[in-house]
């Protein structure tokens, strides 16, 4: 009988070619904190390492190291490579109005 499943790494980085999915699948790795590195690893992995590594300006060895478990990712490396791979890094309103509101609630504690 023939095998019709596929290893799930494969899976994954086949829909991950796609920048919609990279870009919804990077979103939920950032608000879970702690697996980010490891989904833009496989985002970039998905796209080619040596071609991210390319357009981010930036060897294949040290696109690695930066997107190891324990990687020193800086701001301007995120953001070639998120270039490279055709995404943007946004910075978005979590709770309109919650600066505001911390700061009367302080006001408040004071008095």
């Amino acid at each position: 009988m023939p095998k019709r499943t596929r290893p799930h790494r494969e899976a994954l980085l086949e829909l991950l070619r796609d920048p919609r999915e990279a870009a919804a699948y990077l979103n939920a790795a950032e608000e879970s904190g702690e697996m980010f590195l490891v989904a833009l690893r496989n985002v970039a992995e998905a796209f080619q390492m040596s071609k991210v590594a390319a357009a981010a300006g930036v060897s294949r060895e040290s696109l690695y190291r930066m997107l190891s478990d324990t990687g020193n990712l800086t701001h301007a490396s995120l953001r070639g490579i998120a270039k490279a791979i055709g995404l943007r890094p946004r910075w978005e309103v979590d709770t309109p109005g919650a600066p505001r509101q911390r700061a009367r609630s302080r006001k408040r504690q004071a008095k």
